[in-house]
């Protein structure tokens, strides 16, 4: 079990770093702006899917999980 609470803590510890790297950069200027990522605008409807983003964030989460796993 404290296996498990040790990673709650280094993920809450990521995601606070996130939020605040959000909070103080405004924005970050590649997300939402890669290839693949579906954007369609047609008079005041607009859709938008970050397909391209959502799958570099996977790949990204997954190897950082596998190298923090390897423990």
């Amino acid at each position: 079990m404290s296996e498990l609470g040790r990673a709650l803590i280094v993920l809450g510890v990521v995601i606070a770093v996130l939020g605040l790297a959000l909070v103080f950069f405004d924005r970050v200027p590649w997300i939402g702006r890669l290839p693949g990522d579906i954007h369609v605008q047609r008079g005041n409807w607009t859709f938008y899917f970050p397909l391209g983003t959502s799958i570099l964030l996977s790949v990204i989460l997954t190897l950082v999980l596998w190298l923090i796993g390897r423990r």
